[in-house]
């Protein structure tokens, strides 16, 4: 924890995954930013489509991951939900202003004959005007999926083998690398500072919020339905010999979540720990099948309800909300709320992409952790 002045801030691990140039990049801004909260992990790859080894390797250590760009992310994101909320660096922007400026400078294109990957015609239009250039001699090829970025190569070689440009504009490192050994004239177009500057301090706001939810205090009643034995008394031995088995069951499923059992009255337990841990023992709150187990050893349907705040008397009022009797175990059922999972939000005009990271991204939440590192 850092303590700046009079406010406490919590320290937020980011993980960096992307090409050894861009991640290198990204930490020298955190560094430069001064921020004592922000604690980055790197986990350079060679190629985009490793992004999801790269990825699961530090998932485990981190709040929150930073990708390179929209394709390293969607790689990812196709082999399974992070366990943890996942972001990436924008494309275009400033950067393709400086990448243009960069091009005419050094001579290595002429900004007015080229070919830019993975911008918007629109975007890459309205750039040219604001610089007063003409774009009708520019070709571009918008990234949509990870499929299209494989034929960005093919894209560019092919304009300037037949002489339609003069050299390409690329996002992708691996692109860059074989356009460069096939001779043709190139530049790596990479985020601007101030958007990498954007994109830390949204990407440490979703760990941020990630950690807060998980740190929430969940509270459960589990208790034996008063209706199931009615001549049944505290004094029946054979009831006691229930409660007990009850209790034992309670403490064997509470241990991976690491909660603490209490017997609560003569009827009912109160089983209290985070909303991490209960998320890690409910699939995300989608299935409950310590239920089932309980009730199978036992011999009788049990009623459960749960409670959430930031501490244990917040939570409190809330678990006779959710008492109910018997249908647990099965997938989406005895559960409040369901499926906890939230992708970060789609942005205009592109049904099915994720938003980038930015001043304006939303949050997203995704998985579960191990077992074994409660919040």
């Amino acid at each position: 924890m850092h303590q700046p002045g009079s406010g406490t801030r919590e320290e937020i691990t980011i993980g960096v995954v992307g090409g050894d140039e861009i991640v290198h990049r990204i930490m020298g801004v955190a560094r430069n930013s001064g921020n004592p909260s922000w604690r980055l992990v790197a986990a350079v790859y060679g190629d985009e489509h490793e992004a999801p080894a790269q990825a699961a390797k530090i998932a485990s250590r981190v709040d929150v991951i930073l990708f390179a760009g929209p394709l390293p992310y969607d790689v990812a994101m196709r082999h399974g939900d992070l366990p943890v909320p996942a972001t990436y660096a924008p494309v275009g922007g400033a950067a393709l202003y400086g990448t243009l400026l960069r091009g005419a400078l050094e001579e290595i294109f002429d900004p007015l004959r080229i070919s830019v990957d993975s911008v918007s015609p629109d975007d890459l239009h309205a750039a040219y005007r604001e610089l007063e250039l003409d774009p009708r001699q520019v070709h571009v090829k918008q990234y949509v999926e990870p499929e299209s970025a494989e034929e960005f190569f093919e894209f560019h070689r092919g304009l300037y083998e037949r002489g339609e440009t003069t050299g390409a504009v690329t996002t992708v490192p691996s692109v860059a690398a074989a356009l460069a050994d096939t001779g043709v004239p190139s530049l790596k177009m990479t985020p601007a500072g101030a958007t990498l500057r954007h994109v830390l301090q949204t990407a440490a706001l979703m760990g941020s919020g990630a950690k807060l939810e998980e740190s929430r205090i969940v509270t459960a009643i589990v208790r034996v339905p008063s209706g199931a034995f009615p001549h049944a008394s505290p004094s029946n031995y054979w009831y006691q010999e229930l409660k007990l088995s009850l209790y034992r069951e309670l403490l064997r499923e509470a241990r991976p979540m690491d909660a603490a059992v209490l017997p609560r009255d003569e009827h009912s337990y109160l089983i209290v720990t985070t909303m991490g841990s209960l998320n890690i023992a409910t699939d995300e709150l989608t299935v409950a099948p310590f239920l089932g187990r309980l009730t199978s050893e036992v011999g009788v349907n049990l009623e459960v309800g749960l409670g959430l705040g930031r501490t244990t008397r917040e939570a409190e009022p809330q678990r006779a909300v959710g008492c109910r009797q018997g249908g647990y175990g099965q997938r989406g059922r005895g559960l409040p709320g369901g499926s906890r999972r939230n992708h970060p939000p789609t942005a205009g005009g592109a049904p099915g992409r994720s938003r980038p990271a930015g001043p304006a991204a939303g949050e997203g939440r995704e998985g579960h952790r191990d077992a074994g590192a409660p919040r």
